[in-house]
């Protein structure tokens, strides 16, 4: 067996590092299905509205999701297809 030591998985890591919160991991399983604005996701979760916007602030820092604004509201969606494989596959088919 060999190892390319030109590859750098960097991105890759990263990514898995912060998809490896639960809070985190639900947010951006959520977000792949709809967008929604931070107060749905905190009442969907049961969480403390300053916890969900640290975990969603991460996430947007990651370039994992993106805030686009409606009015007074900012509604979230994923953008990194790299998440959206990882959790495709940590999830498996849904009924």
């Amino acid at each position: 067996m060999e190892f390319d030591k030109t590859l750098s998985f960097d991105r890759e890591a990263e990514i898995l590092k912060v998809l490896g919160h639960p809070v985190r991991l639900k947010i951006v399983a959520g977000l792949m299905s709809q967008s929604c604005n931070v107060k749905k996701i905190w009442e969907c979760l049961e969480l403390p509205q300053a916890t969900v916007s640290q975990h969603l602030a991460l996430l947007k820092n990651k370039h994992i999701i993106q805030g686009q604004r409606d009015g007074v509201e900012v509604f979230y969606h994923v953008v990194s297809e790299e998440a959206r494989k990882v959790v495709a596959a940590l999830l498996g088919p849904r009924p």
